[in-house]
């Protein structure tokens, strides 16, 4: 159109959609990445996770752990495993789970740090409010 001008990027914005690995992928290869999220994206997944943590466990070790119940967490289990997140090895007449790669707790730390962060700038605004609404 006559007499628009497109912004400009930033020079950082730039160089970060650059850097970023993300904005280099596919269509279908961001939908993988968005199923993958998802699965993280429950809960009860992340309970099971957090069991799993201290090493391998079967279902009835996970239930005492969570408190899910038995067809929740084998529902659960199941997706995990389908996604790669979660391992598991017949022992006897026993399956136990255990996380197929630790890099999760880290992704995990990542996202709990940004929460927190979060928090704390939210905490610090209602603080601002609270002592505009005070000096009334």
């Amino acid at each position: 159109m006559v007499g628009q001008t497109t912004p400009k990027k930033s020079h950082l914005s730039s160089t970060l959609l650059d850097d970023c690995k993300v904005s280099k992928l596919s269509p279908a290869a961001l939908g993988l990445m968005a199923e993958f999220f998802k699965v993280l994206s429950e809960a009860s997944r992340l309970q099971i996770l957090c069991a799993l943590k201290a090493g391998s466990k079967n279902v009835t070790e996970i239930i005492e752990v969570t408190g899910l119940g038995q067809a929740n967490v084998s529902k659960h289990l199941k997706m995990l495993a389908q996604a790669g997140i979660v391992s598991r090895r017949q022992q006897g007449v026993c399956v136990y789970y255990q996380i197929a790669n630790p890099f999760i707790f880290e992704l995990c730390e990542l996202v709990c740090d940004a929460l927190s962060i979060q928090l704390e700038q939210q905490n610090r605004q209602f603080e601002q409010l609270d002592v505009m609404r005070q000096g009334r």
